[in-house]
């Protein structure tokens, strides 16, 4: 199975014709059909179901192109990092990223690495630890930012300076808001958003034997999303502070947990990794600013 294969049957997944799939790759379209026969042949699966003006992917097929996402994304990866080993200017750097108001703090570390290496190209994922964490392990990142310990096992990782506090997003105008903090008592019945994550991991921490009482009502992995749910009404939203605009011009506010609640941030990387030279440099860097 070749590379140049998977992204032929990558690119007619993303454009479902055949023919807008050549022109695209700049090649004939029997030379495509030819590719993806092979590759079907190959494993024995079909991949594709041919209506008359589109091409859907079968179960296998939707299988594969995970599969070749993955391998191509690698394979792209590694092209730039051999002709970037001997470029002291730059080089690309992969993070995956959760959602945090000390986020600013990397992105101020990548301009300052940037402002000394002009050549440095970043690219950056955004999800929960279990999204961002298996593309740490098959290589697809070089670096994640998570909000929970990681496995010393696994990985290496600095925790961040401060800590997140966890609050409670609503209505500016709800009865709730006139609360200077948010008890577990006063949420017992009603609907509740929150990340999975969160709502499995770090509010049985606030919540203790309340917990069984609380009712998530939906869950959200970003909290801008969660917050315009909760601009309508239907719902209160649990989330870190600083993640959502709770100006008075927004509609909401935003009141912290009592007892508070917080939750460290971790750059993660895995143990024993190779990095690229500007991987190296963007990691002294980190670690001498954090310690500062």
């Amino acid at each position: 199975m070749e590379i140049r294969t998977l992204r032929y049957f990558l690119a007619v997944a993303r454009e479902e014709n055949m023919t807008r799939a050549a022109e695209t790759l700049h090649v004939t379209q029997p030379t495509l059909s030819k590719a993806l026969r092979s590759l079907e042949e190959e494993l024995g699966k079909k991949l594709f179901t041919r209506h008359s003006f589109s091409i859907k992917l079968t179960d296998e097929g939707m299988l594969l192109r995970n599969r070749a996402e993955d391998l191509v994304t690698m394979a792209d990866r590694i092209e730039r990092e051999f002709v970037t080993l001997d470029d002291i200017t730059g080089g690309d750097l992969y993070f995956g990223l959760a959602e945090s108001y000390q986020i600013r703090l990397l992105a101020r570390e990548i301009r300052r690495c940037k402002e000394a290496y002009p050549g440095l190209r970043y690219h950056i994922t955004s999800g929960d630890t279990e999204q961002v964490a298996e593309k740490l392990d098959k290589g697809l990142l070089d670096f994640v930012v998570l909000v929970e310990p990681p496995d010393p096992v696994k990985y290496e990782s600095l925790r961040f300076p401060a800590s997140d506090e966890w609050g409670l997003v609503l209505p500016a105008a709800d009865p709730l808001a006139s609360k200077e903090a948010i008890q577990a008592d006063d949420l017992v019945g009603l609907p509740l958003f929150c990340s999975d994550q969160s709502w499995e991991k770090d509010i049985p921490r606030w919540a203790g034997p309340r917990m069984a009482d609380l009712r998530l009502e939906g869950s959200f992995r970003l909290a801008y999303n969660g917050s315009i749910f909760a601009r309508e009404g239907l719902g209160y939203l649990l989330t870190f502070a600083h993640l959502v605009d709770t100006s008075p011009e927004s509609g909401l506010a935003f009141r912290p947990l009592t007892p508070p609640l917080t939750t460290d941030l971790y750059l993660v990387w895995k143990k024993y990794q190779t990095f690229s030279p500007i991987a190296e440099r963007f990691l002294a860097q980190v670690r001498k600013a954090f310690a500062e």
